[in-house]
């Protein structure tokens, strides 16, 4: 009889329950894990809100002292804006100051070289003069100079400057000084009174002189009083007529120019022509003296002018070195 082989189950009932155990074990371990979940997300959750509460306040507190600071700084700008304005104001009177010093040194600077530099001319009377005077003609202290200008001519010529700071300022002594040469001239062959722009006084005497009489003299101080004819504040042009319209190798004559300031022109350019008008002699004498009084108005009115009245007074004294008369600068402008 034959054997029948035992056949082997390899699935039986105890390998299920082992599988069904091991498959419960793990969903009960999930199962655990998820009820402990929802406590720890509702835990981060209040967390992370305490975070959000506590950055909003101090957000809030933020912008509470920003509101404060921009507050404070729209008070302080209008206090910056004046305070600048002030310190502007401040800078500009330091530098108005630095210039009324600068300016005021300058002036007393040129006044004292110009006054260092006055010369004084003694020349005595000619022949002629003396016979126009008379033998028993004797000078005054007073009179032997307008100061410092000699009287040595035969024709005497004045030359004044007729402009708005002459006529305004220094009108009076500008008289007063004609006056003075005129007396210490008692007898001349002529006269000629003429602007710095070279017009005439009396038009009828235009290339002509003047008779010289008592009555004459003082007709031509009453027009001088108001008379004020358009100038240039220059004596070029007057010197210049005055030398081409009169020069003559047999008359001795004097040009007076008065006047406070040489506006525009080249100083070397003036003298250069007037050497050309008013020649010299074999012995370098010249036959038209030209002798200048300077009005120091451009140094008193203070109105930063004086340059001009520096330049007049450079032009005038070297005219009268070249043309063998003197330049006298008055240290006042009130009669």
């Amino acid at each position: 009889m034959k054997r029948r082989k035992s056949t082997v189950e390899v699935f039986n009932i105890s390998f299920l329950d082992v599988v069904c155990s091991a498959f419960g074990a793990i969903i009960l371990v999930l199962v655990l894990s998820k009820t402990g979940e929802p406590r720890v997300l509702e835990q981060i959750s209040a967390d992370l809100h305490g975070v959000v509460a506590d950055l909003q306040q101090k957000l809030y507190d933020i912008r509470g002292e920003t509101q404060i600071l921009n507050r404070d700084l729209e008070r302080k700008r209008p206090q910056l804006s004046q305070s600048r304005e002030q310190l502007a104001r401040l800078l500009q009177d330091l530098s108005e100051l630095r210039g009324q010093v600068d300016t005021t040194s300058q002036q007393l600077e040129t006044q004292s070289r110009i006054a260092g530099k006055l010369e004084s001319a003694q020349q005595s009377l000619t022949q002629e003069m003396w016979r126009l005077l008379g033998d028993n003609f004797r000078r005054r202290p007073s009179d032997s100079t307008i100061g410092g200008v000699p009287v040595d001519s035969e024709y005497i010529i004045f030359i004044i400057d007729t402009s708005a700071s002459m006529f305004n300022y220094s009108w009076g002594l500008m008289q007063k000084k004609v006056q003075e040469t005129l007396d210490i001239y008692p007898t001349v062959k002529g006269i000629q009174v003429m602007n710095d722009m070279g017009q005439y006084m009396y038009s009828q005497y235009s290339g002509r002189w003047i008779p010289d009489t008592p009555a004459r003299r003082k007709a031509i101080l009453r027009r001088l009083a108001s008379w004020n004819p358009f100038s240039n504040s220059s004596p070029v042009e007057g010197i210049v007529i005055a030398i081409r319209t009169f020069y003559s190798p047999d008359k001795k004559i004097s040009l007076y120019v008065l006047g406070d300031e040489f506006s525009t022109g080249s100083i070397e350019q003036v003298v250069n022509t007037v050497d050309r008008y008013n020649r010299a002699d074999e012995e370098g004498q010249r036959l038209v003296r030209i002798h200048a009084v300077g009005f120091p108005v451009q140094f008193q009115r203070g109105d930063g002018l004086d340059a001009t009245g520096v330049r007049f007074a450079a032009l005038m004294r070297i005219l009268s070195e070249r043309n063998g008369g003197t330049f006298v600068g008055l240290n006042r402008i009130d009669p």
